[in-house]
């Protein structure tokens, strides 16, 4: 799980969770279902182009909003490896981390980061590298027991690997 690489896809300030998975589609808790329905109300052909692997940059406070576990899931389900953001909402980035998304705070990279630029992320060291523009950043490396809990796909899978 160290690294990640993968193409961006670039958003703005205040993505809430009902841009990311519109509260229509709550209904379901399937995974694949809220995929399917990822970012349509902000983006519509984030869906038809995201890629496994790829990655969301935005800029401040992604994810604000209600403190639904189903915004973090779409965007996993849609095979975002992670997301990078100036800051995220508290109650999104507990919920991104239990249920195995990697999220990093980095203002730098969200500033200097564009829509499809390629990037890779080592989540040991935090270095976010741009390597279309052949810059690097600095973020948050995850601590060994949020790089366990992202590594096991989530916090329930975490404790019961543990027992």
């Amino acid at each position: 799980m160290n690294n990640v690489k993968g193409t961006v896809f670039k958003y703005g300030d205040n993505v809430d969770t009902d841009v990311i998975i519109p509260a229509r589609y709550l209904n379901s808790s399937d995974p694949a279902e809220l995929a399917v329905h990822c970012m349509e109300d902000i983006d519509k052909n984030f869906i038809k182009q995201v890629k496994k692997g790829d990655i969301i940059v935005a800029e401040k406070n992604f994810g604000c909003g209600s403190s639904r576990e189903h915004a973090p899931i779409a965007i996993k389900a849609a095979g975002v490896s992670c997301v990078i953001a100036e800051t995220f909402a508290r109650i999104f980035y507990r919920n991104s981390i239990n249920i195995g998304l990697p999220i990093i705070e980095c203002p730098e990279a969200a500033k200097g980061i564009e829509a499809g630029d390629e990037v890779e992320v080592n989540f040991d060291t935090g270095i976010i590298t741009n390597l279309t523009k052949g810059t690097s950043f600095k973020g948050q490396a995850f601590p060994e027991f949020m790089q366990k809990i992202i590594a096991s796909e989530g916090l329930i899978n975490y404790i019961n690997r543990e027992k």
